[in-house]
């Protein structure tokens, strides 16, 4: 997992093939004007989902605590302030149910390690390896979750 600010993404553009056209998407495009729902940016190996969504409780997001298989999250705040839950996949030992491959999402039912916020302007990028409880706060969050091929 890797959080920070927008402003820093150059640092991370090296981690994958896909980081530099991911980030060029977020600074490049008026993110207010986007239409709520899936931008295509390169099929099916790199897209966006523009959300605004009223926030959850934390007992509802760790309730949907998750991870992927095959792919990676950057999920970039332009609006509101993000809680998110966060633990370590090869730690979590209580799946609930089996991954589903056509949504490419696995849940567990362990609890979060810690929690940390996303402030507008800020993204976190969760790898396969990071188990994440998101949308956790008061108010509306408005945000990009950009989806990376991961392979």
């Amino acid at each position: 997992m890797i959080v920070d600010d927008l402003s820093q993404a150059n640092k991370y553009e090296a981690l994958h093939p896909r980081f530099k056209q991911a980030f060029e998407f977020l600074t490049s495009n008026n993110l207010e004007a986007l239409s709520l729902g899936k931008h295509t940016i390169d099929g099916d190996n790199l897209f966006a989902i523009v959300v605004n969504e009223e926030a959850v409780p934390m007992l509802e997001s760790t309730s949907q605590f998750e991870c992927h298989n095959q792919y990676i999250d950057i999920q970039y705040v332009f609006g509101g302030v993000e809680t998110i839950g966060y633990k370590h996949r090869e730690t979590c030992v209580e799946p609930r149910g089996e991954y589903n491959a056509e949504k490419d999402v696995l849940f567990y039912e362990d609890a979060p390690d810690f929690f940390f916020k996303l402030f507008p302007g800020q993204f976190g990028i969760y790898f396969p390896s990071d188990v994440h409880a998101p949308m956790i706060g008061d108010g509306k969050i408005r945000k990009v979750v950009i989806k990376v091929l991961f392979k």
